[in-house]
């Protein structure tokens, strides 16, 4: 089964990753010790599984900096990264050291300019020539139109997302046409051509799970109910522990910035 990416970009926690914006009441219980230790253990997964990691220093000055998946959107064929503008202005400047890294890599750089926003989180990439794009609290109908224009070959469809901060958090693709879904979160009517597998409402956290290939999906420790559904789908779940991030509003996919072949 085709792999979307085979490369990824991550970033450790920094220093001040206690002060992560987040809406859990657990916030105030994050041990940054046991991240940086949840992190390496995130990469030491990935890596076993044939996926390249390339690790970039701590931003020591943004908290949520580890949560690097929405900084940028990375297409390996067309060799264009689309940088995102955040939505939340606490975050800007996250993906200057991005910017500077793929530029580096010779890529060709499209910026989301004001008053777009898009963030990464909001982006579903599949194997399709779709991808389905949140308008949520962080990502807006500007910054969408303007990531449409630098993909003019791909079918974009937008979702509105009201429940959720973005669209990752509700939804992932899982490869052969198929999407993991919390329909409580998420409208399923945008994936009528999907297969979809449904997540139980009270696991939803671990709905943001990572597809590497080969059926193996690595998912969020802890959630019984959704590592069944998959096992009987014929995937392989991998548990990683994760809780550390689940504080800061962060889950699986979060933690990785891939380098889409297909895009």
């Amino acid at each position: 089964m085709n792999k979307l990416f085979e490369t990824v970009i991550v970033r450790p926690p920094g220093k001040n990753y206690r002060e992560c914006i987040s809406t859990n009441p657990q916030k105030k219980t994050v041990n940054l010790k046991l991240a940086i230790k949840q992190h390496r253990e995130y990469v030491k997964i990935l890596r076993e599984n044939g996926i390249e990691v390339i690790e970039l220093p701590p931003l020591d000055n943004y908290p949520d900096s580890v949560f690097i998946q929405d900084t940028a959107i990375i297409g390996l064929k067309s060799k264009t990264a689309v940088i995102s503008r955040f939505g939340k202005e606490k975050r800007r400047g996250e993906e200057i050291s991005i910017r500077k890294f793929l530029e580096g890599m010779k890529f060709k750089i499209k910026n989301i300019k004001p008053p777009g926003t898009l963030e990464g989180g909001d982006v579903l990439v599949t194997d399709q020539k779709i991808v389905f794009i949140g308008e949520s609290q962080r990502t807006n109908k500007e910054g969408i139109n303007q990531f449409t224009q630098y993909f003019p070959n791909l079918k974009i469809i937008k979702i509105p997302i009201t429940k959720i901060f973005h669209l990752l958090s509700g939804v992932s693709y899982l490869g052969n046409k198929t999407i993991a879904i919390s329909p409580h979160l998420v409208n399923p009517k945008y994936f009528e051509s999907f297969k979809l597998i449904t997540i139980p409402s009270n696991e939803s956290y671990a709905n943001n799970m990572l597809y590497i290939g080969d059926r193996k999906v690595i998912i969020p420790l802890g959630y019984p109910k959704t590592r069944e559904k998959l096992v009987k789908e014929g995937y392989k779940p991998i548990e990683v522990n994760v809780s550390e991030y689940w504080k800061c509003d962060g889950g699986i996919t979060c933690l990785n910035l891939p380098l889409y072949k297909l895009l």
